[in-house]
């Protein structure tokens, strides 16, 4: 059997580094993961092109918050689309929903129009729709190469029997990608349980800030908000061990 690629989600350029070193398949480049995965800057883009050669798949999220667009906003995330995809991105990630919970099919086609020839994934917006199944088939009628999902439920280990069946109905068709909660734990019965040809895998460390002077009465966010003086990289030892065992 071929062995699963692995892709690592992360926010950062040390981070892209730390994924090669430990032997990831890919990386699907964000910024602002306590937000679910923002687009990146373009910047940050073009610097981590300069360092490393592995294959960036880039998200095209223009907010947090739910799948469903205004105007302006799926306009910018057209602009981001042609952008980096001139810029060298390998993949595009994005999801767009309708209010009724199902995949926006008009507005998903002009994405992945303005993203060919690169590969297209739509990500986890597909567990926030309303049927699991019919979901994958517009997503195989729109042609997208591969969709992120934990099944519709808030991990993979939750979602097991809908992958099951997605994994089951998509064929050769589309590749269903599991990702959420996935770790060097878990990953061994999870892949034995599903099959996939590819995971999607969050493997973080946290880093002291080399901040002296810490402030801690003082916050740049809101009441939900992470620690100031933490910085959170992937661990390459967590991939390389992720990637022994696939």
């Amino acid at each position: 059997m071929i062995k699963p690629k692995i892709e690592i989600c992360l926010e950062n350029i040390e981070s892209i580094i730390a994924a090669q070193e430990g032997g990831a398949d890919r990386v699907e480049f964000c910024s602002d993961l306590f937000e679910g995965g923002l687009t990146p800057s373009l910047g940050m883009f073009r610097t981590a092109r300069k360092k490393v050669s592995i294959d960036m798949n880039v998200m095209i999220r223009p907010r947090g918050g739910d799948f469903c667009y205004s105007d302006l906003e799926f306009e910018t995330m057209l602009e981001n689309t042609k952008i980096f995809k001139e810029e060298g991105a390998n993949a595009i990630v994005f999801g767009i929903l309708n209010p009724d919970g199902t995949i926006d099919s008009e507005r998903s086609a002009k994405l992945i129009e303005a993203a060919r020839p690169l590969e297209v994934t739509f990500h986890r917006a597909i567990d926030m729709s309303n049927n699991a199944l019919e979901s994958l088939q517009t997503l195989i009628d729109l042609k997208v190469d591969r969709v992120l999902t934990s099944g519709l439920e808030a991990s993979v280990m939750e979602g097991l029997i809908t992958l099951k069946k997605m994994i089951s109905y998509a064929k050769d068709d589309i590749i269903v990608m599991p990702g959420c909660g996935i770790s060097e734990r878990n990953f061994e019965f999870i892949k034995k349980e599903l099959q996939a040809k590819e995971y999607h895998v969050y493997l973080p460390m946290e880093q002291q800030s080399k901040m002296l002077y810490t402030p801690n009465h003082i916050f740049m966010g809101g009441e939900l908000r992470q620690a100031e003086f933490v910085i959170t990289n992937t661990d390459n030892r967590r991939v390389k061990t992720i990637k022994g065992l696939t």
